[in-house]
């Protein structure tokens, strides 16, 4: 089951953390996976490296999300390369905390441009190879502070917020083309945006998670992998939580 053989994903923000995990989950079921990049070069090759090591294949391409122009030709072009494009996974994603009093407007629009235009160029440009192939997988990452607030965090969350809305929208537009459009909204995930949290921040967190622990990145590439699939064929528009009960 969930086998991915012979499909292209394409993870943006592959090169750590859950974009790494998910290009890793990908390519073990299977994929052909594109790596994508804006500064971790060194990184995104040893995620590819890893998984040609272990009999996957795997590629990167660096290009800046934020860029609608970028995007959409990047792409593009590696969709014409290989020859197709099954899945897209809109990862890419960066965090500015702090009270909304003292947040500046230029990291406003910056968290807005990766998190939230990032994440519709990526989709307009991979939606235009899936509609002529009239089939193809749409995954989002959002965040379960997205659907639950959080202090301190006004920003991201209400970039995050969006691309559930978009996941709705898009799922509605898509889904006579055979394309399927999702959301993930993982949780306190032990990953490079906790490590650096203090421990008391990291207790009081975790007294809200139900299962008392934080969640692996591979357990949210494992629910990203099932919806990829041909399994989760009839499942659009929906937000698969995987928080550890932090939100229900």
């Amino acid at each position: 089951m969930f086998s991915l053989s012979g499909k292209v994903a394409i993870v943006t923000g592959g090169s750590r953390g859950i974009g790494r995990a998910v290009a890793e989950a990908l390519a073990a079921q299977g994929a052909r996976v594109v790596v994508t990049y804006i500064k971790g070069e060194a990184e995104a090759r040893k995620v590819a490296d890893g998984i040609l090591e272990r009999g996957g294949n795997a590629e990167v391409l660096g290009f800046d999300v934020a860029d609608m122009k970028a995007s959409e030709a990047a792409i593009a072009d590696a969709a014409k390369r290989l020859g197709r494009l099954d899945i897209l996974v809109a990862n890419a994603g960066i965090a500015v905390d702090g009270l909304l009093l003292r947040v500046k407007e230029e990291e406003i629009d910056r968290v807005f441009a990766v998190n939230v235009k990032g994440a519709l160029a990526c989709a307009r440009a991979a939606t235009k190879v899936m509609m002529r192939a009239r089939t193809g997988r749409v995954v989002f990452l959002s965040s379960v502070v997205g659907e639950m607030g959080n202090a301190g965090q006004a920003v991201y969350s209400a970039s995050k917020a969006a691309l559930l809305g978009l996941t709705k929208t898009l799922a509605r537009e898509y889904a006579s083309r055979g394309i399927t459009v999702n959301a993930v909204t993982p949780g306190f995930i032990d990953t490079d945006m906790t490590t650096g949290l203090t421990p008391e921040l990291k207790e009081t967190m975790l007294k809200a998670v139900p299962l008392a622990r934080t969640g692996r990145a591979d357990e949210v590439a494992a629910a990203i992998a099932f919806l990829c699939s041909d399994e989760a064929g009839y499942i659009t528009g929906q937000t698969l939580r995987v928080n550890g009960g932090m939100y229900v």
